[in-house]
Order: C-alpha cells, then sequence, then structure tokens
C-alpha cells in the first residue's frame, strides 16, 4: 500500500511536465489561417452566377366520361337536362406542372447551362438569379442525349455574374468539390465532399457516359447546379444521383465540363449538334476476350466492323485492333471512347493508341461528319395497310447518329408513330426495323411504296427491335 501512495504521488507531479512538453512540441496556432479551413471564397466568386431554374410545362389529361350510356341519348332524359349534358366530360383538360432545377451562368450575354430533364417541353422558363433578379429564358439547344441543355436570358443586358468551365480531365478521384444548387426549392445551398469516382459509364442515365461522382449532397433540385473545383472553376454540371429515398445517399453524377463546353459551343454558333462519326463498331473487351488476348485484365475496345472509305479506314484501323487509349487516357469500354469522341467534336482528331498483334500502336483519326448514304427519303403511309399512320426512312450514319443506334445499321426504320392509327395499334414503335413483309426483304424506303402499291393478300411482317426479330401476321 506504501509503494502505491508513492507512485501516484510521482504520476501526481509527472503529469504537468508530460503536457508541457507535449505543448512545447505542438506549436500554438498564431492565425485564423492555421486553425480555420473555408470555402467561403470559392462559393463568394461561383454562387452568384449559380441560378434557380423554374420550368411551366401543360400537359393534356384524358378523363373517363361518366355518362358514355345509350341512357343519356334517351329524349325524355334530354328533356329534363338538355342536349349538352354530360358533354364536356371525357374532354381533354389541360394540367400545368412546374419543373424546378438549377443552372449555372456562362457568360455576360446570358447564356446558361442546365440539365434538359428540367426543361424538357417547357412551355415558360423563368430563370431567378442569386440576387433575386428573374429573366425569362429561351432554349438554345436542348440534348437528351447527354442530359445537358442550353437557354438564353432575354433582356438581361450586360452586367450578368458568370463561372467558368474548368478542365475535368484535370480532376482526380479524392479531390475536394462543391456542389451549388437549389435543392427541394429551399434556396441556394451549397455542400461538400470529394469526387468519389470518374468516368462512370454504366449509370443508365444518358446516351454519352462519362459520368464524375461525387459525394457532395446532391438532392431534386440540385440538378442543373454546378459541381466546382476548389480553383473556383466549374467541372461539371450535376445531373443524377443514386437514391432509394429520394434524398442524397452519397452517390451523386455530374456531366463533366468538358462535354459541356461542346454543346456549348454548338449553341452559341447557332448550329445544330452533331456527333462526331468513327466509321467503324467494336465491342468491350471482357474477361475471355481478354484471356485470349493475354491481357493483365479486361479493357478497351476490339474493333469488329470498318465502314468503307470513312475514317477508321483512312486511319489505317483494322479489325481486331483493341483501342486502349484516346490521346494518352486510358479507356476502358465503347462508352468511353464515344465520350472522348464527342467533347473533339467534328473537325478534331483522336489520337488512338491500340493493340495490334500484341504491339503498341498509335494512330491519328480524323473526326468527321456522319455521311447520309443513303438518303433518309421519309415514307409518309396512309390507307389501308399495317404501316398507316407511320413514317418511315432509310438508315444511314447519320440517320443512326440522331437516333443513338449502331453507326452501321442498314434497312428501313420506322422514325415515327402517329397515335391511334393503324400502325400504333398494331404495336410498332419509333426505332423498330422493318425486315421484311410476307417473306420479301424490304431494303428501301422506294422499294416500300412498290410493295404498298400492290398490296399482299397476306400481311406477315417480320421487324426487329432491340436487337431481336420478331415475325406475325396481321390482318
Amino acid at each position: 500500500m506504501k509503494h502505491l501512495t508513492l507512485f501516484l504521488i510521482a504520476l501526481t507531479f509527472a503529469m504537468p511536465a508530460a503536457l508541457a512538453q507535449s505543448a512545447t512540441a505542438q506549436s500554438v496556432p498564431e492565425s485564423r489561417a492555421e486553425i480555420s479551413l473555408t470555402f467561403a471564397p470559392v462559393v463568394k466568386a461561383t454562387a452568384p452566377a449559380v441560378v434557380n431554374i423554374y420550368a411551366k410545362v401543360v400537359v393534356k389529361t384524358q378523363q373517363r366520361n361518366p355518362f358514355n350510356s345509350p341512357l343519356f341519348d334517351d329524349p325524355l332524359f334530354k328533356r329534363f337536362f338538355g342536349e349538352n349534358f354530360g358533354r364536356n366530360f371525357g374532354r381533354p383538360k389541360e394540367r400545368v406542372q412546374n419543373a424546378l432545377g438549377s443552372g449555372v451562368i456562362l457568360s455576360k450575354n446570358g447564356i446558361v447551362v442546365t440539365n434538359h430533364h428540367v426543361i424538357r417541353n417547357a412551355q415558360e422558363i423563368r430563370v431567378v438569379l442569386a440576387d433575386r433578379r428573374e429573366f425569362d429564358g429561351e432554349v438554345l439547344l436542348s440534348d437528351e442525349r447527354t442530359d445537358i441543355a442550353v437557354v438564353r436570358l432575354k433582356d438581361a443586358g450586360d452586367d450578368l455574374p458568370t463561372a467558368k468551365l474548368g478542365d475535368s480531365d484535370a480532376i482526380e478521384v479524392g479531390d475536394l468539390v462543391l456542389a451549388i444548387g437549389n435543392p427541394f426549392g429551399v434556396g441556394q445551398t451549397v455542400t461538400s465532399g470529394i469526387v468519389s469516382g470518374l468516368a462512370r459509364t454504366a449509370v443508365g442515365i444518358a446516351d454519352f457516359q462519362s459520368f464524375i461522382q461525387t459525394d457532395a449532397a446532391i438532392n431534386p433540385g440540385n440538378s442543373g447546379g454546378a459541381l466546382v473545383a476548389l480553383d473556383g472553376s466549374v467541372v461539371g454540371i450535376n445531373t443524377a444521383i443514386f437514391s432509394k429515398s429520394g434524398g442524397s445517399m452519397g452517390i451523386g453524377f455530374a456531366v463533366p465540363s468538358n462535354m459541356v463546353s461542346a454543346i456549348v459551343e454548338s449553341a452559341e454558333k447557332g448550329e445544330p449538334l452533331v456527333r462526331p462519326w468513327l466509321g467503324f463498331t467494336g465491342r468491350d473487351v471482357d474477361a475471355d476476350i481478354a484471356h485470349a488476348l493475354g491481357f493483365v485484365a479486361p479493357m478497351g475496345v476490339i474493333v469488329e466492323g470498318i465502314y468503307p472509305d470513312g475514317p477508321a479506314e483512312h486511319a489505317g484501323l483494322s479489325i481486331g485492333d483493341v483501342v486502349t487509349a484516346v490521346s494518352g487516357r486510358q479507356i476502358e469500354d465503347a462508352q468511353a471512347l464515344r465520350f472522348r469522341a464527342a467533347t473533339r467534336g467534328v473537325g478534331g482528331m483522336l489520337t488512338l493508341g491500340i493493340i495490334r498483334n500484341g504491339d503498341n500502336v498509335s494512330v491519328n483519326l480524323p473526326l468527321e461528319s456522319p455521311p447520309e448514304i443513303p438518303p433518309r427519303d421519309p415514307l409518309e403511309v396512309s390507307g389501308r395497310n399495317p404501316f398507316s399512320g407511320a413514317i418511315l426512312i432509310n438508315m444511314s450514319p447519320a440517320v443512326a447518329s440522331e437516333y443513338g443506334l449502331p453507326n452501321t445499321a442498314t434497312g428501313v426504320f420506322f422514325q415515327s408513330i402517329r397515335g391511334g392509327g393503324t400502325a400504333d395499334r398494331v404495336g410498332f414503335k419509333p426505332g423498330d426495323k422493318l425486315v421484311a413483309v410476307s417473306g420479301v426483304n424490304i431494303t428501301d424506303t422506294a422499294f416500300l411504296r412498290r410493295v404498298l402499291q400492290d398490296p399482299p393478300k397476306r400481311w406477315r411482317i417480320t421487324m426487329e427491335r432491340n436487337g431481336k426479330e420478331r415475325t406475325f401476321d396481321v390482318r
């Protein structure tokens, strides 16, 4: 007991000395900068250019007519209730839907970038700035395949706050980022996080996929807002979240700024958005192909088909080549390759790193507009036949690019279907391929015209949808 008492007394006197020694080793903060970390300067520079977007969409709804009965045609009933009783029931009614999103001002003349899904089918667009000024907006370009839209503010003057697009290729996993927008309509909000993934292609949000993934909280209403790097540049446009509840769960996706820049450039020039054409088809290298080729892991795109006299042929690509890099950046799949081409635009050049017979080879691929060969030659069908109410066109690389189909697709495709027409009742959909009619292959719309002028006695139709053929009879 005596020894324990002496130990506790010694410890009591030793602790202050140890703490003093530790305090001396760790220097005392001498300024606010040494004890605080703040994003305030970045927010002050960027947030004024982030706007709220209110889109008004008028939709028509069909109501069931409860008076659709022979009873109400009875003369005695009409005598008491009048000729027009119940006549307005069942007619389409208009209903106004309001969509809320965010956007980013990129230029003094009022160019705003947002998401396509924020302003889709909008009859009116109202843009509210951070300083509460309000302007009407007009759509210059809206691209569903990237979910990016460009809006111009009307009568906005030239004193607008702006943000600058950065280089999305310069960011890395682990970089700090801020998400600025208007979630749930509560007002402009800033959240912080890190870049948790790059080049995400298996998201299923849009056709051209190579998303930035972040854990900065993104919620409904943030769509179209800015993903900001710590240098104040906008490196992405927040687009979607992975969620089971509708709120942020730590996985959000943004369209990289390099893709946004290419779309804004087309919108400002007033030119239609044309996707570059590579002139070849390929498929992702899976585990089996990687093993056969002697690769350590699945990576890249193997060339399977080359369009005659196209850019791939001009560059010297061969069937069996494996594209593994674009301009020095590794690509994992065909989605990443398409994305890289789309960010360069028509007229640019891609330097492809390929593996050919085990050797590393580099080729320069010119980016060209897809040709419309053969001409689409639209055929609007009427009369008594299974295709009445449809417009069919010839497929070409240009048409395939517009509709997101393989650029080697050929034949005759349904462009549009009029609701309530025969083609609609049969079940055709835009994008379906008409393969054959009564055993005769349909090669182009001119040939289909001749078939319709001398129709068969029995309509036996073969069509293709999502790569699968189906044959059925129509009476």
